[in-house]
């Protein structure tokens, strides 16, 4: 009887957990996405979100006129794209990428004159708080991003609804 308890305790407990540590999807930009034209703020977007490993930024350009180059602090200080630390261009206009550390992301267009008018990014990605946060502020990229944790969370409740029958608990 103490297994099962201890058993139903330990699906609840990671079905809690996978609903307040779900990854996020933030389009770069918001709906402006990333360019050069207009009047883009790319580090008053990114001062309103929390970036968390784990996290994808996807940056939605004209691919003929944009690029994404992620590079040293000191190079996008300098608008220096001449070694990059990785490049990021394909010929849809979305290109993704996962937050795999902590710490700061520097992003520029290597386009001429872009980065210094403004297109670059500095991501900074910070550790997972206990308390789940709020969703990002940003428009969401589609229906299929605004349910991006959907899946996950319906796995997690699938999971504990099928404990709870197989130990006899409901059903």
């Amino acid at each position: 009887m103490v297994f099962k308890k201890t058993l139903v305790i330990f699906f609840l407990t990671t079905a809690l957990c996978g609903f307040s540590m779900a990854a996020r999807l933030y389009q770069v930009g918001g709906s402006a996405g990333w360019t050069s034209m207009g009047d883009n703020d790319y580090q008053d977007w990114a001062a309103n979100k929390k970036f968390h490993v784990g996290d994808t930024l996807v940056f939605h350009h004209d691919y003929r006129f944009h690029d994404v180059k992620q590079v040293t602090r000191q190079d996008f200080k300098s608008c220096n794209v001449a070694s990059p630390i990785a490049s990021y261009y394909n010929h849809h206009g979305y290109d993704s990428l996962t937050l795999n550390r902590l710490g700061h992301f520097y992003f520029i267009s290597a386009f001429p004159d872009h980065c210094q008018a403004g297109q670059k990014i500095d991501i900074l990605v910070t550790p997972e708080t206990s308390s789940p946060t709020p969703p990002p502020l940003s428009s969401p990229i589609s229906a299929a991003s605004a349910t991006s944790s959907a899946p996950s969370l319906h796995l997690s409740w699938t999971l504990s609804v099928l404990a709870f029958c197989l130990l006899g608990f409901a059903c």
